[in-house]
């Protein structure tokens, strides 16, 4: 075997270089903004309030249908795409959040607001509460209306994930007994032998 010059061995290691390995400019700067968690679309604050209002029960006055409004924005803020969900009780089974839904459900609150001002020339904040379960129950007539309501991330329609969010938190379960449960909570030791203490009639 003869002598390989300098040039001609750099010769042979550059071609045997796959192609891809070769950065590719702004390929860097895709990957990374691929890699970053999306940020939910916000959602429009009156018009989620106006919502809650049509499909939240009234029992829970006005600064209840606040707190459930508030705390659905809250958690949707917070939702991240692709997070690891907690392990049901004795499964191994790998579960992971879906698809960020805030961009269809902030287009279906301003489809709402829209039919709210064909049908009636006011925005959907503006509309009774019966002209806005109309509205609403027009919008489920399709497939966004399930058998039984889903975990939140998982509805079709803002409307269904509101109440599913409402109905798996511990005010709903307090609402349905009439009782101050608190799921989710410690009362200690020293309140096991007392009843919970009754809820008031509205959330006024």
């Amino acid at each position: 075997m003869g002598k390989t010059s300098r040039r001609d061995f750099l010769k042979r290691v550059a071609a045997a270089v796959p192609a891809l390995a070769v950065p590719v400019p702004g390929a860097t700067a895709a990957a990374d903004a691929e890699a970053r968690p999306s940020v939910p679309e916000p959602l429009d604050a009156p018009l989620l309030a106006a919502l809650g209002r049509a499909v939240l029960p009234a029992e829970l006055g006005r600064s209840g249908l606040e707190r459930a409004t508030s705390s659905f924005a809250s958690w949707l803020r917070g939702y991240r795409p692709g997070a690891e969900l907690p392990h049901g009780y004795g499964s191994a089974e790998l579960r992971f959040a879906p698809a960020d839904p805030s961009a269809a459900w902030a287009s279906q609150l301003r489809e709402l607001d829209a039919a709210a001002r064909r049908a009636h020339g006011r925005g959907l904040a503006a509309v009774t509460r019966a002209e806005a379960q109309a509205l609403v129950r027009a919008a489920l007539a399709g497939d966004a209306a399930p058998e039984r309501l889903p975990a939140p991330a998982r509805a079709k329609h803002v409307a269904i994930a509101l109440l599913a969010h409402f109905y798996a938190s511990p005010e709903a379960d307090d609402l349905c007994y009439g009782r101050r449960i608190g799921r989710q909570t410690c009362r200690g030791l020293g309140g096991v032998r007392q009843a919970p203490a009754p809820t008031s009639t509205t959330g006024a």
